[in-house]
Order: C-alpha cells, then structure tokens, then sequence
C-alpha cells in the first residue's frame, strides 16, 4: 500500500476519539520500530513476507544499534499524560522499554530479546545479570537442547531459555492473561505497525473490535482488520502520534 500524507482532520479525528475514551490500550506490531532502522517482518517486503516467496531477506539494522523512535515517545507521552492505560506488544526489540514506557504497563507477547526467563518459576534475567554469552551458550530456545554448561536460574535451579517466543513454542501465560484481562476493559485499541496476521497475539484486537471496543489502525500496509477499523491509515506512525499527543497537550 502507497503511504499518503495525513491530514488535520486525521489528527483531529484521532483525538477526538482518545478524548472520548476512558481506558485506551495501544497493540504494536515490527512497524512501528521499522522507523528506527529495523527490518519489517510480515509487511509486504518484511523478512517472513521475503521468505516465503523465496526472495533473499531485506535486513535491518541489529537491535543493539537502534534507538526508540517518535512513534515509540509518542506512546510513552501518553502514558505519562495518564491517556494510555497499557501497552501489548508483538516486538522483542526492546525498545518500548528503552523509550520509557513502564514495565507494569507493558506485555511483550513474544518476549525481549535483551531477557533469558526461567522456565521453572518464569522469572526473568538480563543475560550479564546470570553470566550468559550467547557464543558460548548460544541463543537457546525452548525447543532447543539444554547444554551442560548453559547457566541455571539462581532462584530455583530450573532451566534458563530465551524470553522470545519461537516458531511453535507456546505464548507466555502470565502476559496472554494481562493482554487478554486490559483488553477486556479497554474502550479503544489504539493498533500500530501491527499487520494482525500472527497468532493468537492477532486475535486480541479482533476480540476488542467484537466487544464493541473502538479501533484504530495505523499501518502502512493493509490488515484484515481494515474494514471494520473506525479509523485506519496507511502511514507511518511517528509523524501523526507526534501531532496528536502535541494536540492533546494543548
């Protein structure tokens, strides 16, 4: 899809709706960080999208060389401003945290890549706070084996894996159960750079839409969610989630 320009009366409509609601919830997706020099995954030329049409990948720049972009501040503005009530997120770029967006209003649906998590008593460790290199111990996934020398969890000994959610790993409990309880309660789902075609995180905005729930979509490509969007936008995020927030404020 072409991005075209947003006007006025998209940022007006767009506020106007966050004003009249009372529990707003934003859902990212990998488009809202392509802003900051990462590669896409399930748009039309994002890595997955490449892949299985037997095309070479479109690479990025690596996670550790990135940093949160306006659309990523524009969402913490409006969690300090007490508009934004909880944040889920497909990505494990780690940047909604290095933007400031507070970790208890936060669920990262397919992990963190900076974080190992026991998966024991599903506590959660920097890799340098436990000693783990990943040359030497490797990414490690649940579906991996565990090796001898790979570092246990210092609270109960179990096994430390990655917090990202492989291909065919299960979803994480205790954040699918945050996620689905503040989608529940939220009035508008603010979505972007989410595509909604990976499940069951996808499945969270259909469930708020068929609760009645108001739904935003900013997306540079189109979604399955597109038609019965309140609002949708073909664009990038940053530049309008500024003017909003901006308008907010004043």
């Amino acid at each position: 899809m072409k991005e075209i320009p947003f006007t006025e009366k998209d940022v007006n409509d767009i506020v106007k709706m966050i004003n009249e609601s009372n529990y707003v919830v934003a859902f990212t997706g990998a488009g809202i960080s392509t802003e900051s020099g990462l590669a896409d995954f399930r748009g039309k030329n994002g890595i997955w999208t490449r892949k299985e049409k037997g095309l070479p990948p479109k690479r990025g720049k690596h996670f550790d060389e990135v940093k949160p972009n306006a659309g990523h501040l524009a969402l913490v503005a409006l969690q300090d401003m007490g508009v934004l009530k909880f944040l889920i997120s497909q990505n494990v770029d780690n940047l909604h945290l290095k933007s400031g967006i507070k970790p208890e209003l936060l669920a990262e649906l397919h992990g963190n890549y900076m974080y190992m998590k026991c998966i024991e008593c599903d506590t959660q460790y920097k890799r340098e706070e436990i000693g783990w290199d990943r040359e030497i111990h490797g990414r490690v996934f649940r579906t991996e084996k565990q090796l001898d020398n790979q570092p246990v969890c210092p609270k109960c000994s179990g096994r430390i894996i990655s917090s990202v959610i492989n291909f065919n790993d299960p979803m994480p409990d205790k954040e699918m159960a945050i996620s689905k309880k503040h989608t529940q309660k939220c009035d508008l789902m603010l979505v972007v750079g989410s595509s909604l075609s990976v499940f069951p995180a996808a499945g969270l905005p259909r469930k708020a839409q068929k609760n009645g729930t108001k739904l935003i979509i900013i997306n540079i490509d189109s979604t399955p969610l597109d038609d019965v969007a309140d609002i949708k936008l073909g664009i990038k995020a940053g530049p309008i989630l500024t003017e909003v927030v901006n308008e907010i404020r004043a």
